[in-house]
């Protein structure tokens, strides 16, 4: 499995396998259309709150990841890592899609992480568990 990650203005690729959108919102002035997604898993998303404290602290990155980490114990972002974790099994490439600034300081980054088992965190509960669990509790991506 292979994850890799897209500013969402960026045009689809072939290499870019299934495309999914892990932002709470879609990005300002395109469509899901527009974008070639597979899915949308919104629940990724960091809170709005989180993601208007990392815009005003962008050094404090590793504060955000284990914020963000927190916010990925809650039962939609569990439902949600569980698909992800179903699709990366499925395919070759997933390219996650996000409207970011810096997708490499960002919580795709820290999704791609925790997926390709870098830089777990430390629980054996939560978002690693189901990452890995694969567990489907709600409705597949396309």
């Amino acid at each position: 499995m292979d994850i890799a990650l897209k500013h969402a203005v960026l045009d689809a690729a072939e290499e870019d396998g299934a495309r999914v959108l892990v932002d709470r919102m879609l990005p300002d002035g395109l469509s899901e259309q527009e974008m070639t997604l597979r899915g949308w898993l919104a629940p990724l998303g960091p809170s709005r709150e989180l993601a208007v404290w990392y815009e005003a602290r962008p050094a404090q990155w590793l504060l955000f990841r284990k914020k963000y980490l927190a916010e990925l114990d809650k039962d939609e972002a569990i439902e949600a890592l569980s698909l992800l974790a179903e699709l990366t099994a499925e395919e070759k490439r997933v390219t996650l899609v996000t409207a970011s600034g810096d997708p490499e300081k960002s919580h795709a980054a820290v999704l791609r992480d925790l997926f390709s088992g870098a830089r777990k965190p430390p629980a054996t509960t939560g978002p690693a568990r189901a990452a890995s669990a694969g567990r489907n509790r709600a409705r597949r991506p396309r």
